[in-house]
């Protein structure tokens, strides 16, 4: 089990991360060319700084990151890992489908750190925190591989049924 301070610090790097999220959501959003991929990463990053927001005030890190709402407004982290990968596809022929299978990989990766996390922690509020927020994540990929279907014209799973009786 984490020390408390091992929690508080986790806490920390899981708002960092949320705000990395949010903002690779952001600036994906403004380089994808489909109406509704956009609007599904806009949603996207609202949903991540929630989640941010959900950590931060379990973490009462005011004095490590100063207030909410401007710590989260700030410059983006380019050196974090999601925004350093979205560089890396920006750089190599940017495209709706990469982002998407980007974001899709960034989601399953997380969802397995948030659950990893909440199995090491002994306080059942915190580690309730990581728990929601990793089934959270898990429906943001749910959520990315629906619209990725329908963007690459493959069935989407309300389709399954008729072409089965078909």
């Amino acid at each position: 089990m984490l020390s408390d301070i091992d929690v508080k610090n986790a806490l920390i790097r899981s708002v960092q991360t949320e705000k990395n999220a949010m903002n690779f959501y952001q600036m994906a959003a403004k380089q994808m060319k489909n109406a509704d991929a956009i609007k599904t990463f806009e949603l996207l990053a609202r949903e991540e700084r929630e989640h941010a927001k959900h950590f931060f005030d379990k973490c009462d890190c005011a004095a490590e990151l100063g207030e909410f709402d401007t710590f989260i407004d700030e410059t983006p982290d380019q050196d974090g890992e999601w925004l350093s990968d979205l560089d890396k596809a920006l750089l190599s022929n940017f495209t709706d489908q990469k982002a998407m299978e980007l974001a899709m990989e960034k989601e399953k990766r997380l969802e397995e750190s948030l659950r990893e996390m909440a199995a090491k922690i002994e306080n059942a509020e915190v580690r309730a925190i990581f728990e929601e927020n990793a089934k959270s994540t898990h429906n943001h990929y749910v959520l990315i591989e629906s619209e990725y279907a329908r963007i690459m014209g493959m069935p989407h799973e309300t389709d399954i049924d008729t072409f089965v009786r078909e």
